[in-house]
């Protein structure tokens, strides 16, 4: 596939669902340079990591809605026409559904059932890639993990994340339309909220040691993760969006390399020359939603896309902290 898409979307009427966080907004930008029509849908609910100043530059080129995905009347005017729909409104991680999981069903699951019958209803055209997570497998897999795994989430947010693959899958096979997933493994970069742990613990933990602060492993911090830079991820959706050959599939999101978790601090400590490790017993809490290693098998995406992530993991922590320390400065400036 050609490595330049402004062919393929200048022009074109895209959505993006929860436009205003860290994966949509990379999005957007990336769009909007190649020419696409850009319309952003966010609800902006505290807890969901959208950021305003995330599409700073770019919202001229933008129609900015704030809404939610839950609003019948929203989604049939938005998904009316659109050529393309990056998926990624729901819950931000695996706490919002320990705290209040009815919540939890109803933004995750009821509001996508929402945006597919709206798309079953009157936009059965359009490409839709929906952004699903790693947490949808078994624990303790032998890895890499391929996409055939066994299924058995730990968590709300994984199983709902499972049953909103179901629901893609199920409206692409009895309805028609044309859907894909991305089971997403950890994704870091710009444009991510970095204060607390919930929204990606690779920012997390730039954001300690940019503080100078302690960086806390749980225990031996030995557990393999797979790290994906977002400019990787970005280019993963896009070429999801446009290939018609991945209708109806699922497919592993990552850079497809293991890195522990205590290799990855280490690496953050190096990078921002800030910071130092503790190593801490595990709470109990989360000692029960442990995952385990977890390496991505990406085959089945590269043979796909023709595209493997390019971005190491202190490459992609050196942009990040650039991005952090400019980003740090003009709100200094300001």
């Amino acid at each position: 596939m050609k490595q330049d898409m402004r062919q393929d979307f200048d022009g074109s009427q895209v959505l993006i669902t929860g436009g205003m966080g860290f994966i949509g907004s990379n999005l957007a930008h990336r769009l909007v340079s190649l020419g696409a029509r850009v319309t952003i849908l966010d609800a902006m609910l505290p807890q969901n990591g959208g950021n305003p100043v995330n599409l700073d530059g770019i919202t001229n080129n933008t129609e900015i809605v704030i809404d939610d995905i839950r609003n019948v009347d929203t989604m049939r005017r938005l998904l009316a026409g659109k050529d393309y729909i990056f998926n990624l409104a729901g819950q931000v991680g695996v706490s919002a559904g320990l705290k209040n999981s009815a919540m939890d069903f109803d933004i995750s699951c009821l509001g996508q059932l929402n945006l597919l019958e709206s798309c079953r209803a009157i936009n059965r055209r359009a490409r839709i890639v929906f952004a699903s997570s790693r947490l949808v497998y078994q624990r303790n897999l032998p890895v890499p993990v391929d996409e055939n795994a066994p299924l058995k989430p730990l968590s709300i947010y994984g199983i709902h994340k499972l049953t909103v693959e179901q629901y893609h899958r199920l409206f692409n096979q009895i309805y028609g339309l044309s859907t894909v997933c991305l089971r997403i493994t950890n994704p870091y970069g710009p444009r991510q909220r970095i204060q607390g742990g919930n929204y990606g613990i690779v920012n997390w933990f730039l954001y300690l040691a940019m503080k100078n602060d302690t960086i806390k492993v749980f225990g031996d911090g030995a557990q393999l993760r797979d790290y994906l830079y977002i400019d990787d991820l970005t280019e993963i959706f896009l070429r999801c969006a446009l290939l018609p050959e991945m209708e109806g599939q699922v497919y592993n999101a990552g850079s497809g390399e293991g890195t522990t978790l205590v290799e990855m601090a280490r690496a953050v400590v190096e990078t921002t020359g800030a910071g130092n490790i503790e190593h801490v017993p595990w709470p109990e809490n989360q000692a029960r939603t442990e995952t385990g290693d977890f390496v991505a098998k990406i085959d089945k995406l590269v043979a796909a896309t023709d595209f493997r992530p390019q971005t190491g993991l202190r490459q992609g922590l050196q942009k990040t902290v650039g991005f952090l320390k400019q980003e740090t400065g003009q709100a200094e400036t300001a």
